[in-house]
């Protein structure tokens, strides 16, 4: 990832790690989506998943605070995953429990991961009655 990219993620990232653990985990692009999935479904186990899709759901600042606290209390790890090139395949789009789109437009993985990043950190900032977030 370009320097900007790590640099804006750790940014954000670090605010929270007081009061949550945030792990970024990269998983290798696959010989095809077939291997990704397995790989993926492999790794997540029980966790609870959220697959970003510009065909998911959309949902407000004080919607997404919401259900990230309803997850907190859940007691299970909570996994966000971006697609690669060629997007989610089907297996993965299957076990979300959320599919969630940040908008109708396209992103570079890069851009997010940062733009997850801030999101996460502003419905943190709602739980915890910062003033990060404005209405």
């Amino acid at each position: 990832m370009p320097e900007w990219v790590t640099q804006a993620y750790e940014d954000y990232t670090r605010r929270m790690r007081s009061s949550m653990r945030i792990d970024l985990e990269e998983l290798p692009v696959g010989k095809n989506k077939t291997e990704e999935e397995r790989r993926f479904l492999e790794r997540v186990g029980d966790d609870y998943v959220a697959a970003l899709d510009e065909h998911g759901k959309s949902l407000t600042t004080v919607d997404l605070a919401k259900w990230l606290s309803q997850r907190q209390q859940d007691g299970r790890n909570l996994s966000f995953v971006i697609g690669g090139p060629d997007g989610l395949g089907p297996e993965i789009l299957k076990k979300a429990a959320l599919r969630w789109s940040l908008s109708a437009l396209t992103f570079p993985h890069a851009m997010v991961r940062v733009i997850l990043a801030e999101q996460l950190y502003r419905a943190h900032s709602v739980l915890q009655n910062h003033p990060y977030h404005r209405e």
